[in-house]
This record gives C-alpha cells, structure tokens and sequence, in this order.
C-alpha cells in the first residue's frame, strides 16, 4: 500500500472519530458540567498519550525537555481551549456548536497577519466574508436582520474556542516538540490546573455509567486517537492538500448522528450557516492548491 493511501486512510480514520465528538459532547454534558467532562476526558487523553510515549521510548526526552513551551501551551490546549468549547456545547444545540467551530480555519489566516506578518489576499477576505454570513445566519438562526441572537453568550463561547485553536497552532507553529511528546506535556500541564479547578468547583461526582463512558469516549478518541490518527495522515502523505479536505465530509455526518442520537431537529438556519462556513473554508483551500 503505497504512502499516500496509507495517510488517506489514517485521514479518513480522524474525521470518522471527528464526526462523533459533537454527539458525544451533548450526551456527556446532559449529566456533567463542562469541566467535570474536561477533567475526566483530560485524564483518559493523559494517560494514552503517556503510554504511547513510553512505548516510543520517548518518556526520558520528554520528561527532561521541552516544559517551558508546555507550561503555556498546556493552559491554552487542554484548559482555555476545551472549557470554553464545552461551554459552548453546554448552552447552543450541538449542530450550532459544531458548524460555527468550523471556522478555526479562516481565524487562523486573520490571526497569521498581526502574528506572522503574513498577508490577506483577496481570496482571504472573500472567504471570510462568506464563511462569516454563515456564522450570522446560525448565530441568528435564520432572522438575519434581527440583531438578536437566541444565544449570544453560547455563540460568543463558541467563536472564542476558534480563536483560542487558531492562536495556540500559530505559536506552536515553531514548536520542535514532536507532536505526541508536546501532547502529552500539555496535558500534564493542565490536568493539575483542571483538578484544582474541580475541587474548587462542583468537586468529584458520580453521574452513571452512560455520562462516565461518553467522558472516556471523548478523552480516548476526540483527544487522542484521533489526534494521532491526524498527525500520522499529514506525516505519510506527499501532499497536505489531499488529506486536508477530508475534513468537509465531517460535518454532514456530524448533524445525522445528532439527529438520530440526541434528538436534535435540524434547523434550516443550520442547513444554510454551514453550507457558507465550508464554501468559504473551500475557497480558502482553493487558493492553498493553487
């Protein structure tokens, strides 16, 4: 099997996983709050991701070096990042959440201006444009002359998490951690400061073993497996674009297994939202192949 099949597969693999986080947050968050969920999905990612290191051989690089660039790292991924997108998914119906965290995309390239020093094309500015109409057509839910949101706090939780994910890629964008040794550092970072965080908070609480097997769920395959899977596709393949696609079939997953499991009708003001959000998110890959 040649390399580049291999990576389409591992690609295929990670957006498979991908398309049940949004479902498997909500399941989670009917019985826990958003840290208790952070806390124990934290944990599980923790704890894989430590094994693979040591399996690697790799626990002695990474317990010596490389802790000055996970002491901030690991505030904003796990803790900043994951507790503001769980906020978001507490408040705003999953295919909300979900659709409008699509655009940590275009984010990224607005960030790498100020940041990076890079340029916005013209193509940059379209696609933001478009990709953002459909940020309003969801905020709004279809009233997009009604400057009223059903919303805003959740919306705004939601925007900020692409932010957040846009800015912790772009200052590790130098990072010569290798990606599953920084993973884990991080997150030995920040389980400590979500422990304390829930000790101060709701504390430790049992909620039943359908709310402890959805916070695993997404420890072990939205934080990790499907992490790795990622990180193995961009290695193997001989081009980024021909994996990076595969990202668009997601979403239409994403909201049938949010119709069939969590009950969620799915709203036309979603329908349309992210139809703009990915055709704004092609004309940006559009412009990267060309």
């Amino acid at each position: 099997m040649s390399q580049d099949r291999q990576a389409i597969l591992y690609g295929l693999g990670a957006v498979a996983l991908w398309s049940t986080v949004a479902t498997a947050f909500k399941v989670a968050l009917a019985w826990m709050s958003p840290l208790e969920l952070m806390w124990l999905a934290a944990l599980v990612s923790w704890v894989l991701m430590g094994g693979l290191v040591v399996k690697q051989g790799n626990i002695a690089t990474a317990l010596r070096t490389g802790w000055k660039t996970a002491a901030w790292a690991g505030l904003m991924n796990p803790v900043a990042y994951y507790l503001v997108l769980f906020a978001a998914y507490d408040r705003l119906p999953g295919q909300e959440a979900m659709a409008l965290n699509y655009t940590w995309a275009l984010a990224m390239a607005f960030l790498a201006v100020p940041l990076l020093g890079q340029r916005l094309t013209r193509m940059d500015v379209m696609a933001g444009l478009v990709a953002y109409a459909g940020v309003w057509v969801i905020a709004t839910r279809g009233s997009v002359f009604d400057v009223s949101f059903a919303d805003p706090f959740g919306v705004v939780m939601a925007l900020a998490s692409t932010l957040l994910w846009a800015l912790y890629w772009l200052l590790n964008a130098r990072d010569p951690r290798p990606p599953l040794v920084g993973q884990w550092q991080n997150f030995s970072v920040g389980l400590p400061v979500l422990t304390v965080l829930l000790l101060l908070g709701p504390g430790v609480q049992w909620h039943g073993w359908p709310a402890f097997g959805a916070g695993i769920y997404v420890g072990l395959f939205e934080m990790g497996v499907a992490f790795i899977l990622w990180q193995l596709a961009v290695h193997k393949v001989s081009r980024t674009a021909k994996v990076s696609n595969l990202i668009f079939l997601s979403p239409p997953v994403s909201l049938m297994l949010l119709f069939l499991v969590v009950g969620e009708p799915i709203l036309p003001s979603t329908l349309i939202g992210l139809v703009l959000i990915l055709l704004g998110l092609g004309l940006q890959q559009r412009q990267q192949l060309n």
